[in-house]
């Protein structure tokens, strides 16, 4: 059946970013730095021979710019399209005094995603919804059009999850997918036929890679989790020992 057969996601998250430039009014805007290109270019560079038919990224400058660099290197690469079901997960306000206060709030952000009303920060959306929104969009993209390799340039929440379905555990796995900065996972689906009906179906997915950093393939500079590395701070463990007091602005 035309479409059908397996499809290969190149699923990345964007380059590092600085959240607390001076410069920055709006962290939806926030631009990758130069290390953040850096870590693309290394990925692009990792990808160069794989052949995409499809490329997607999020509708945010941060993921759009990881994914324009990466497809220079490529040697035929396609149109690069946005779709908003692959935003990240969208977070409340919260007040935090210092950066080592809000990364240590953030660290405890995926855990009990599973939970019927989890959210992502007080006030933000609930894990249920976000999964709901991003399966939707993969699917979406997976069913669109006849293509067998795909990048997709998203966010670590949005990787997290995607993960989390691909594995079949949900939501209660995701706070175990790490996602360093810029990293690539490789994530194969068998479409098929519907077993009722017309039209496909996803049958399988399978992972294939997992967080791999083209810029430090065996991770021997990435001791830190990516939330210290991004927020430029060491909580001597993957977590703060104690997770603090959330308060609403």
């Amino acid at each position: 059946m035309k479409g059908a057969g397996r499809r290969r996601i190149y699923l990345m998250r964007h380059g590092h970013v600085d959240y607390f430039a001076p410069e920055l009014t709006d962290p939806r805007m926030v631009t990758l730095t130069d290390e953040g290109r850096e870590q693309a270019a290394a990925a692009g560079e990792a990808l160069r021979h794989a052949k995409f038919d499809i490329a997607v990224y999020s509708g945010l400058p941060r993921t759009r710019e990881t994914a324009e660099i990466v497809l220079g290197s490529n040697d035929n690469p396609p149109s690069l399209v946005a779709h908003e079901g692959l935003e990240e997960v969208k977070s409340g306000w919260i007040k935090a005094a210092t950066r080592e206060e809000l990364a240590a709030i953030l660290a405890y952000s995926f855990e009990g995603a599973e939970a019927p009303d989890a959210r992502f920060l007080p006030d933000g959306e609930t894990f249920v919804s976000a999964e709901a929104r991003i399966t939707a969009a993969i699917e979406e993209l997976v069913f669109d059009k006849e293509w067998r390799s795909a990048l997709f340039v998203a966010h670590e929440g949005v990787n997290r999850i995607a993960l989390g379905w691909a594995c079949g555990g949900g939501l209660a796995t995701i706070s175990a997918f790490e996602q360093d900065l810029c990293c690539i996972n490789i994530i194969d689906i068998d479409v098929t036929p519907a077993e009722f009906g017309d039209g496909l179906q996803i049958e399988r997915a399978a992972i294939k890679a997992l967080n791999v950093t083209a810029h430090d393939y065996v991770k021997k500079g990435l001791s830190r989790s990516s939330l210290e590395h991004l927020f430029d701070v060491d909580f001597g463990g993957l977590r703060p020992r104690n997770p603090p007091s959330v308060s609403k602005m």
